[in-house]
């Protein structure tokens, strides 16, 4: 059953007042019940829970014009409310520390409850980056997993594309707006699509613009939301690696993909696995550690199946901190073929396909400044018949 607009209105009321957090709003729910018991109980009694202040911000009227224009938005096609009271509630909320009171959600909340697993990573991310994220969706997706990403530019947006570019593949998008707002702009079509073949959810209220706190915090519900997380590319000091921090305290896995030692936006994921993430190099590695490969018929029956417990933490010695990362500058004498060569190439090792495909120039046109670019010492030629950057 889905609460009535009157029941629904008390946990807006709850959830509206600036100077309540979530963990004072459980603790009221916890004392005494549904939120009209909590507005009904004497002073004394709400400020015996959450003090004397909290208790006065109680007694204060409500903002209905934000609760009216909360009960409107949920009554329009495709979007719920959803209380912790609701049966829809995703129960893996349930296992984090800090679950949130009630959801804003576009799409059906029960996709919320299958199996899943969160792709994150940078937004200033590089094409094989990107093509490793949507690759890796699209092949977890087909296994019957639902793709878990922050709607963000970069990894977290070729994720979710990744995902919907299989016919039956779910995704959810996790916001740190307001979910009637989109955030970035660009991202307008891709949350459109997301709202249709999965979920778009959002712990705040209504309006709320993009605010810079709002982010790392949203990021505990990627990770609650999974049997476990996946980082393509990440920074040291990255977002992505709080998402994983927060895995790990909450019991899920974490998995992070290699990349070139000359690359910044490896050594988040490189730190990663050396405090005990699982490498990984297919889709089949994560799918082998989670023992999810059975066949479509039984995923059902998986959905609501515990977690797996979390591994022993791994320790180590303490580090110094990684030195500043010194961004590479084409030779000054380069070519804009030259600087286009060099920049498709980034920190990876390529072979001559790939180049080909990436840059848009012609074999020939390619080993020419292949060849000059190796003579001048800027790229290396490897065995495989790859080219790296020096």
């Amino acid at each position: 059953m889905t609460p009535s607009d009157d029941e629904l209105a008390g946990w807006l009321r709850l959830t509206l007042y600036p100077g309540v957090g979530t963990e004072r709003q459980r603790a009221l729910l916890a004392a005494f019940g549904l939120p009209e018991q909590i507005f009904a109980a004497s002073r004394s009694a709400v400020a015996s829970v959450v003090g004397a202040e909290v208790a006065d911000l109680l007694r204060a009227p409500p903002d209905n014009e934000k609760i009216d224009a909360a009960l409107t938005w949920a009554a329009q096609p495709g979007n719920r409310i959803v209380t912790l009271a609701d049966p829809e509630y995703p129960r893996a909320l349930l296992d984090i520390a800090d679950p949130p009171v009630l959801l804003y959600v576009k799409g059906d909340p029960a996709r919320l409850c299958g199996p899943s697993l969160a792709i994150v990573g940078a937004r200033s991310a590089t094409a094989p980056g990107i093509s490793n994220a949507a690759a890796f969706a699209k092949s977890l997706a087909e296994s019957g997993l639902t793709i878990v990403s922050g709607l963000a530019l970069g990894i977290d947006a070729a994720a979710h594309r990744g995902a919907l570019a299989h016919p039956e593949g779910i995704t959810v998008a996790v916001i740190g707006t307001g979910a009637d707002r989109v955030y970035p702009a660009r991202n307008q079509a891709l949350a459109r699509q997301i709202a249709e073949r999965g979920v778009i959810i959002s712990e705040y209220p209504l309006g709320t613009p993009a605010l810079p706190y709002n982010f790392p915090r949203r990021n505990r519900l990627i990770a609650g939301l999974a049997r476990g997380v996946l980082v393509v590319e990440a920074a040291v000091g990255s977002g992505s690696l709080i998402t994983a921090r927060l895995a790990t305290e909450s019991g899920r896995e974490v998995f992070a993909i290699p990349g070139s030692i000359h690359s910044p936006l490896a050594r988040g994921c490189h730190r990663l696995i050396r405090d005990g993430a699982k490498l990984v190099e297919t889709a089949a590695d994560v799918l082998d550690e989670l023992s999810w490969g059975l066949p479509s018929h039984t995923h059902a029956a998986e959905a609501d199946a515990p977690g797996r417990p979390a591994r022993p933490a791994r320790t180590r010695e303490t580090r110094p901190a990684d030195p500043p990362f010194e961004p590479r500058t084409p030779p000054p004498a380069a070519s804009a073929e030259e600087i286009r060569v060099l920049d498709t190439l980034g920190h990876e090792a390529l072979d001559i396909d790939t180049l080909t495909a990436r840059s848009g120039l012609t074999l020939d046109a390619l080993y020419a400044i292949l060849l000059a670019l190796e003579l001048e010492g800027h790229v290396t030629r490897l065995p495989g018949g790859r080219f790296q950057r020096l």
